[in-house]
């Protein structure tokens, strides 16, 4: 059977549940259609945990379907309660439009728009939000909505069983949700919404309000919830988000998230964040190949697919002088400090504060107590210890790494 979009989206594990699978399935086999995803802008970047649903957006172009990129400029100024435990910082609208315009460059290097057809649409739901009259939306939307319903969604649901608030404006959040459904439903003809599992009553309030308003039959389609083997949350570590932008996250430090893969992670990582055939996938695991090299394919795909083939080959280049041949490796992550800060001798622990492998002296204190500082591949004994100018090379870098994964080069300008 030759694959369509919905047989390659359910081979690559991103299937979790559909409104109405059968009839999505046979509308997609016999036209091209519009779908989309939506977006939050809180932050000038998004992160890994995003990724899959990029990827989902990255497959419909593939099987030549249309993919609607909407960037929340409206309901970001309001924030959706799903999955989460407590009211987000609102922001105001200049930085979530800033936001919106730094997020849209991530899109352009995932997605293709030398195609008409199936170059993606950016909407920013503000444009119709934003001119909402308030009575109005209660008396066309909201009649639609019954707050019985509304207390039955996990995002509602979770957080008052928990006691935590819920502001009433992050209870409206699904209400604007499904309009934006509406909305492109009406302007686009877009007909699918894809989402994480955590959005499935979102969702399906969108599909309802499409058949009450106008008749018409749309869908959702939703991702399972990714988490690692180490049962932390995708996109999310100990030292913060994994950036989808190299100036908040270098093309190295990318490449190293996913070369420390899980060895339980490993295939599934690569059906879910690279363009690699499912089968041949398949085979590389039935092969039993040395689990390192498919962590490297992983992080080449992955990494070349963001910051390009050249990012990907120079940091696999730097990884194998840093743990090889102990060098120091050109492309690890840079931390630039004064000539004045080490000209009388800077004392260790003053010294990584300013790069991010600790966030306070103490735990840098617990890491030389452990023997897990490192000065160019030296073990660093003395919380005392000073560094002064002999201690870096002839280019007046130096090397500092926190046990065998973590590396910077601290460099002198």
């Amino acid at each position: 059977m030759q694959d369509t979009f919905l047989t390659e989206f359910k081979k690559r594990g991103y299937f979790n549940q559909c409104t109405d699978q059968t009839s999505l399935s046979d509308l997609m086999s016999k036209s091209k259609i519009k779908a989309y995803i939506g977006f939050d802008c809180t932050a000038p970047s998004l992160h890994v945990g995003s990724l899959m649903q990029i990827m989902c957006l990255r497959l419909l172009q593939k099987y030549g379907h249309q993919p609607i990129v909407l960037l929340g400029g409206g309901t970001t100024l309001i924030g959706d309660p799903s999955g989460k435990e407590e009211t987000r910082k609102i922001l105001d609208k200049n930085e979530v439009n800033r936001n919106i315009k730094s997020i849209e460059n991530i899109f352009k290097i995932f997605l293709k728009s030398k195609n008409p057809k199936t170059k993606p649409i950016f909407v920013n739901n503000y444009s119709w939000l934003g001119k909402l009259n308030y009575i109005n939306f209660l008396r066309e939307i909201g009649k639609h909505f019954t707050i019985n319903k509304m207390l039955t969604f996990d995002s509602v649901k979770l957080r008052l069983e928990r006691e935590q608030s819920l502001s009433y404006m992050e209870f409206n959040y699904m209400m604007l949700q499904a309009y934006d459904f509406y909305e492109l439903n009406k302007k686009h003809k877009c007909v699918l919404q894809i989402g994480g599992s955590d959005q499935w009553g979102n969702i399906v309030n969108g599909t309802d309000l499409i058949k009450r308003k106008d008749g018409k039959q749309s869908y959702g389609l939703t991702t399972p919830l990714i988490t690692m083997s180490s049962g932390a949350k995708m996109g999310k570590t100990e030292k913060g988000a994994i950036w989808l932008n190299k100036k908040m996250f270098s093309p190295y430090s990318y490449w190293q998230f996913w070369r420390n893969t899980d060895d339980k992670d490993v295939i599934n990582f690569l059906k879910f964040f690279t363009d690699l055939d499912v089968e041949k996938i398949d085979s590389l695991k039935n092969d039993s190949q040395d689990i390192n090299k498919l962590k490297i394919l992983l992080a080449n795909e992955a990494t070349a697919m963001l910051h390009g083939s050249k990012a990907a080959k120079d940091s696999e280049l730097t990884a194998l002088k840093t743990f090889g041949d102990k060098s120091i490796g050109k492309n690890l992550p840079v931390v630039k400090i004064k000539k004045n800060i080490i000209t009388n001798g800077i004392n260790i622990l003053d010294l990584v504060l300013h790069t991010n492998l600790a966030n306070s002296k103490s735990e840098i204190r617990r890491m030389i107590k452990n023997n897990g500082l490192k000065i160019n591949n030296e073990t660093v004994t003395d919380e005392l210890k000073i560094i002064n100018q002999s201690d870096f090379d002839s280019e007046n870098n130096m090397k500092v790494s926190h046990g065998k994964k973590q590396h910077v080069i601290i460099k002198i300008i």
